[in-house]
């Protein structure tokens, strides 16, 4: 029988209720971090002139060959972007990766 509102849980029930509300902060804390990821591989498609997938691997290279987390690497770009500045090596990395995964040819524009 389920209890009433008023009544307390279980041991049982109470530790379920703390497994998904820690499941739900995690979950949501994924959401975000995807979300930052996804628009620093806008930034590197759009200014890098690769596709989205080289983005992608544009942004996993950076973040290898620095030894710094992928989520960190893609606010550090954001950054970049907002105010113009970007720590020296992740600079060094990102034009390294770019240079080896693009840019790509724009459609319609002339082949070189």
């Amino acid at each position: 029988m389920a209890p009433t509102p008023n009544e307390p849980a279980d041991g049982n029930e109470t530790d379920r209720i703390l497994e998904l509300e820690e499941e739900v902060d995690q979950l949501k804390a994924a959401v975000v971090s995807h979300a930052v990821v996804d628009q620093a591989i806008g930034m590197v498609v759009a200014l890098g002139r690769v596709a989205p997938h080289q983005g992608w691997a544009v942004l996993k290279d950076v973040s290898q060959h620095t030894n710094i987390k992928l989520r960190q690497v893609a606010e550090l770009i954001l950054i970049w972007g907002r105010d113009g500045e970007m720590p020296a090596e992740i600079r060094v990395e990102l034009e390294e990766a770019l240079e080896r995964y693009g840019p790509t040819q724009i459609p319609g524009s002339p082949q070189e």
